[in-house]
């Protein structure tokens, strides 16, 4: 018979602590420990909670049944994640709000729920943001050949969720601001 540590068969549970005790924990446990691990980390919506319970094989109800409890609780809101995730979203990053709509639909987010969070940003924000984004990515890219920055610009300001009109108004002021000419540039007005 082999040995395990202290003694003891090595086929036999410790007699004390972790191991001793149930081997299969009882899955609501396991979900109020994925809730809680990702909670932890950062904000979540209900919807990427339970996505997590379902791939540890959490019961549906059981799942339903934490976060209904995490909810009552406050510990899972998701009008204030979805309000928290644009706020931030916006600010730090210059996401418009066509793209921040994606982020919140992917993050699980309802339509409604996502749709009041996006009130935040109003169109003077928006546009706002996008000079600023504008202003930058024309910065860095001073000395290069006209089309070749608004070309950037566009691409830059495009996978940020801002539309091509509002992009091309502000890339023209801006290169005329700055004096350069914008003969060529897409979206220029002849």
């Amino acid at each position: 018979m082999r040995q395990g540590r202290r003694g003891r068969p090595a086929d036999e549970p410790p007699p004390a602590g972790a191991a001793a005790q149930d081997k299969e924990p009882d899955p609501e446990s396991v979900a109020r420990a994925i809730a809680l691990r990702m909670l932890t980390a950062a904000p979540r919506s209900r919807a990427q909670l339970a996505e997590a319970m379902a791939r540890r094989d959490v019961p549906e109800d059981v799942a339903d049944r934490v976060l209904d409890r995490f909810t009552e609780v406050g510990l899972v809101d998701d009008a204030e994640y979805a309000r928290m995730l644009v706020r931030t979203r916006h600010a730090e990053r210059g996401m418009s709000r066509r793209a921040l709509a994606v982020e919140l639909r992917r993050r699980g987010v309802d339509e409604e729920t996502a749709g009041q969070a996006l009130t935040q940003v109003e169109d003077a924000d928006e546009e706002s943001a996008a000079r600023a984004l504008v202003r930058r990515k024309l910065a860095g890219t001073r000395g290069l050949d006209p089309q070749v920055r608004a070309r950037r610009t566009y691409a830059a300001l495009g996978r940020k969720g801002y539309g091509a009109g509002l992009v091309a108004h502000l890339v023209r002021e801006e290169l005329a601001r700055e004096g350069a000419d914008d003969q060529g540039v897409p979206g220029a007005v002849d």
